[in-house]
């Protein structure tokens, strides 16, 4: 088995965790690859004395990987996806913060979560993934026009508001007068669009939503769109610029620029281990703390 190790930030608490980990990984006779940053990081750190495999970015990958361990929270993950692309690698995040929605191996697990994965004791579960395109051309977002978790469109340098004038499949719906509008996912649902009233949406839905960030419409909300929509958008405001953002990464876009979301052509592979599920981790992140009886 030929595994690839990401992580973007090196502190006292997860060292043990990184050498737990390539214990284990060494233990089942797994062949190892890590980010060559984030190997540097560590290597200076800890006590290492295995030498390493690295890569640096998605061009040094290829679809020979088996699995792809992603080692920080929700955060990372996102990070992990630039990397991955569209080459199918499945995906298990080891969370060595706070319980995230997509980094749902806890630290102590790790032993535990690479015998499961010897044992093919899991599942890959595919999240559908949002491509952007813009006229004109925007050179900052043109190479990495993808996001899992949202597309958001916002106000930059003012405290003015603007105005996204929105399309579905060439059909008006609506000026949003907004800081801002968010097209999400099902896995970005608990996002930054729950944060701002949007719905909850379990993964294994077809949709998209769309979800202003404080709108003077008293009157505008959230709405839950087929994932085959074309979504148009179009943004005015008293500025000559405005944000995009694709997950964690931002850019600068001129205003009156025609932006179009759409699903992208592959999907991001995430590993649910035996025993895990969505709604478990709803219940412990969001809803009725603890689960008690799993």
């Amino acid at each position: 088995m030929k595994v690839g190790i990401y992580g973007q930030f090196y502190n006292k608490d997860s060292g043990e965790y990184i050498l737990y980990l390539l214990k284990a990984l060494h233990q089942f006779g797994i062949e190892i690859y890590i980010e060559k940053r984030f190997y540097e990081i560590f290597s200076s750190k800890l006590n290492i004395t295995e030498i390493y495999k690295t890569f640096s970015s998605y061009e040094d990958l290829d679809n020979s990987y088996d699995l792809f361990l992603s080692l920080g929270g929700d955060g990372t993950i996102l990070r992990t996806i630039t990397l991955v692309q569209d080459l199918n690698i499945p995906i298990l995040g080891i969370n060595t913060g706070r319980l995230g929605f997509l980094a749902t191996i806890q630290k102590e697990e790790i032993k535990d979560a690479i015998s499961k994965i010897i044992g093919k004791e899991f599942e890959v579960i595919e999240r559908s993934v949002l491509a952007v395109e813009t006229s004109p051309e925007n050179e900052d977002i043109k190479n990495m026009n993808f996001a899992l978790n949202e597309v958001t469109v916002a106000r930059k340098d003012t405290t003015s508001m603007i105005t996204v004038k929105t399309h579905l499949n060439d059909e008006y719906l609506n000026s949003y007068w907004a800081d801002g509008l968010i097209v999400a996912t099902p896995t970005g649902s608990t996002g930054y669009s729950l944060s701002c009233g949007g719905p909850v949406i379990t993964p294994n839905n077809n949709n998209f939503v769309l979800t202003p960030i404080a709108p003077h419409n008293l009157n505008a909300r959230p709405l839950i769109i087929p994932d085959h929509t074309t979504i148009q958008l179009e943004v005015s405001g008293r500025e000559d610029k405005h944000l995009i953002s694709l997950d964690s990464r931002i850019a600068t876009v001129d205003i009156n620029t025609i932006i179009t979301v759409k699903k992208a052509p592959f999907t991001i592979k995430l590993v649910e281990l035996q025993g895990q599920s969505f709604l478990k981790t709803l219940r412990k992140k969001l809803l009725w703390g603890e689960d008690k009886r799993n």
